[in-house]
């Protein structure tokens, strides 16, 4: 991380962490409260399938306040559809980050086969203000995006969906109300342990 934060610092760069996640029809497992004997349980409808994917980016810059920049994609089980997001995906994703930000990006992300492709690595080296640096395998302690996807995943606990795109509304509310939270995400970055030099002057 020391090696993103003094190039971040040199170019006047964004850090931003970068992260998926998914979230199927099912509602997540948590805990609540009850009276003994009575355990709560949730509705769930068995009809449709599908999957909602995102693609997380928690940016940050000393001086600034952090900012987090999302897409979604639906997954309908059709013969045929990719699973996942492809490298185009991601590389129209910072792309758009690059033109919001208006700065340079260095860019932290993990090991995923899409991240470190031929294809991928051919994309990055083409654009001049993108710098990437890889995590450690098995560090999702080290990525504040986590902190993202476990807050908003609280948000959908007690909630039966009526199908793919009923979820995806919700996913996208919740990530728009974490958007507005800027502690939310200063926490989240503060959980890793890691902080942020002030720009040199």
């Amino acid at each position: 991380m020391a090696v993103g934060k003094r190039l971040a610092a040199a170019r006047g760069a964004w850090i931003c962490f970068q992260d998926e996640a998914g979230q199927v029809l099912r509602p997540p497992v948590a805990k609540t409260w009850a009276r003994r004997g009575h355990t709560p349980v949730i509705s769930v409808s068995g009809k449709g399938s599908g999957r909602v994917s995102i693609a997380g980016l928690v940016c940050l810059k000393p001086g600034h306040r952090g900012r987090l920049m999302w897409r979604t994609r639906l997954h309908r089980n059709r013969k045929g559809e990719r699973g996942s997001f492809s490298e185009d995906d991601y590389i129209a994703f910072l792309d758009q980050a690059h033109q919001r930000l208006r700065a340079p990006i260095v860019l932290i992300w993990d090991n995923l086969n899409t991240h470190i492709s031929v294809r991928m690595r051919e994309l990055i080296a083409a654009r001049r203000w993108l710098t990437v640096i890889r995590l450690p395998a098995y560090a999702p302690d080290l990525n504040p995006t986590e902190g993202v996807w476990r807050w908003m995943k609280r948000g959908l606990t007690n909630i039966a969906v009526r199908g793919v795109d009923h979820l995806a509304d919700l996913v996208k509310r919740r990530l728009r109300a974490c958007q507005q939270r800027t502690d939310l995400l200063a926490g989240f970055f503060a959980s890793t342990g890691m902080t942020l030099d002030p720009e040199p002057p």
